[in-house]
């Protein structure tokens, strides 16, 4: 057991730190910290901030906060010490993909939500000391940007031919008895692993749902083991410092890198090989058909994060990693922009631009990081000329054109406060592996 600490962050500190120390360590006594009223709150906090959507009850923060956000952590309190918790179904709430399909999310009640992050703000003190560096996704102080970076180190260091890795449906396929395992080696703790079960019960019968604040940590933890597999294979192929492979992953998205050399061939079939039977072990499908390599130095792009990666020779003779914003990234944004448009064409100008304008900041802050001026410009010419053309039709009988005379660009931006912060920012280099 951990000694109780002045504060949540100090307590998270000292876990972490033991955790680090002692990887055979298993922590018991881990309970009493997720019941205490400073974890469930801070949970519930985290929460608010995320918003989202209610649960199957329906009942939102600003119902909470009306009748007493203290009296409603006090009562989850006392049935997590009583041992009469117990979590609600999920609602089902289906998104719409680019290949038709839809993404199915689970969103857990405000409640129970509260309970999981408070379960997470524990585990997630476990675990991150165990995590391998070559895994970004849903991390504390990391960044989607941060993978983008290694990858294209990678690509500047040889490693050219590229695995592109699909993994089928791997949120909804991840195995109970096999994640509990997996947390067993670190938490000697029945109460824990038993409101964990709970907790996964809830959700059906396998899988771990896309829309809960435990998700994201148990569908990293359920990959660590083949995580550390690769950065073992890193290291061993290394040839005089230089590295042979690198992995790296986001959540799900995967990407192995390659030196093309011919004497280092093996290295891709054993890796997939290794990776189809470590995936069987978890049982975990890769999908073949959208598994492909990628010969980057033959001039071929694969997609990673929403980006598109390929070599380039600059002005100056030296190569560089192109990166681009996927075409399906342009289309979405128009798509939502367009929406958000439709569904507020009855209100003020302004009023509608403040509905667009966190779309459009929210795209733009994750897409400044690559060569994105030909896609800002295609982004920002179609939202100005939406927004023109809105004006136009309320200004006349019969609307044409975007009135370029009539509205000046200082009255579209500085008046109407129409977003238009599309500078691009270098994508920071990293030293890491």
């Amino acid at each position: 057991m951990i000694k109780p600490a002045s504060n949540l962050q100090d307590l998270r500190r000292k876990i972490y730190v033991k955790a680090k120390a002692d990887k055979q360590h298993r922590f018991w006594g881990m309970y009493v910290h997720v019941c205490k009223y400073q974890t469930l709150e801070e949970a519930y906090v985290k929460a608010k901030s995320n918003g989202g959507a209610p649960g199957i009850d329906g009942i939102t923060f600003k119902d909470i906060e009306a009748k007493g956000r203290e009296t409603f952590l006090l009562g989850i309190q006392e049935e997590l010490n009583n041992g009469t918790y117990r979590p609600e179904k999920n609602r089902k709430c289906e998104i719409p993909k680019d290949n038709g399909k839809v993404r199915v999310l689970g969103i857990p009640t405000v409640r129970d939500r509260t309970v999981q992050g408070a379960l997470k703000l524990i585990m997630e003190a476990v675990f991150e000391a165990d995590f391998c560096p070559n895994n970004y996704g849903y991390r504390p102080k990391r960044s989607p940007h941060e993978a983008l970076a290694q990858v294209r180190r990678s690509i500047l260091r040889g490693m050219t031919s590229v695995i592109d890795v699909d993994l089928s449906a791997y949120f909804d396929n991840v195995r109970h008895h096999i994640l509990l395992q997996q947390v067993a080696k670190r938490f000697n703790d029945d109460k824990v692993m038993g409101l964990l079960k709970l907790i996964l019960k809830a959700a059906g019968s396998k899988g771990v749902p896309q829309g809960g604040p435990l998700s994201p940590l148990l569908s990293n933890l359920y990959l660590t083991r083949i995580d550390w597999m690769f950065e073992k294979a890193r290291i061993q192929t290394q040839e005089k410092g230089y590295d042979e492979i690198n992995y790296h992953r986001w959540a799900d998205d995967i990407v192995i890198l390659v030196n093309p050399h011919p004497t280092e061939e093996w290295i891709i079939s054993r890796a997939k090989q290794r990776l189809s039977e470590e995936l069987n072990k978890l049982q975990v499908t890769m999908n073949k058909d959208k598994t492909k390599i990628t010969h980057v130095h033959e001039g071929e792009s694969f997609g990673y994060l929403g980006f598109d990666f390929r070599k380039a020779i600059g002005k100056n003779g030296n190569p560089f990693v192109l990166l681009t914003p996927k075409k399906k990234a342009l289309i979405n944004v128009r798509k939502n922009v367009k929406e958000a448009i439709m569904n507020n064409r009855f209100m003020k100008i302004k009023q509608i631009i403040q509905k667009v304008n966190p779309i459009l900041a929210g795209w733009v802050n994750f897409y400044r990081v690559g060569h994105s001026s030909k896609a800002f410009s295609n982004v920002r010419d179609y939202v100005e000329k939406s927004i023109r053309r809105l004006l136009e039709r309320r200004t006349r009988k019969i609307g044409h054109g975007f009135g370029w005379k009539k509205w000046s660009s200082e009255f579209i931006y500085g008046v109407l406060g129409l977003y238009c912060d599309y500078k691009i920012e270098h994508l920071k280099s990293t030293g890491t592996k």
